[in-house]
């Protein structure tokens, strides 16, 4: 037990049907997905609480809330410019506060990766 509010680097863990999603992505989805983890367990505020706060994240990743009308609920991790994200919650308790990845969605767009085949 420490003296105080504990920082990061955060705890995180998975939810058994959110990791199954995440082990079950195509490689270069899954390295994106393993950067949006590094950027949550080193965040100050898990919750990028605050005007332009994930301003300094890498291209094409957001963070908001899941309902505007819950500001300390469920936030909405959005990466590959919102092709995918993960719903995750933060439990700020003294000890032990981490990071609990609910779900993980990817729409399955290529798009951007691989060239258009032609017939």
């Amino acid at each position: 037990m420490t003296d105080g509010f504990m920082g990061p680097p955060w705890q995180m863990d998975w939810r058994l049907d959110a990791l199954a999603a995440r082990d079950a992505l195509p490689d270069h989805i899954r390295e994106i997905v393993d950067a949006v983890r590094a950027e949550l367990v080193t965040a100050k505020d898990p919750y990028f609480r605050g005007v332009e706060t994930d301003a300094d994240l890498p291209e094409g990743m957001t963070v908001e809330p899941a309902l505007s009308s819950w500001p300390k609920g469920a936030r909405m991790f959005f990466f590959d410019r919102g092709n995918g994200w993960l719903t995750y919650t933060f439990v700020p308790r003294a000890e032990d506060p981490q990071i609990v990845v609910e779900q993980g969605f990817w729409l399955g767009s290529e798009s951007s990766e691989t060239p258009p085949a032609e017939p």
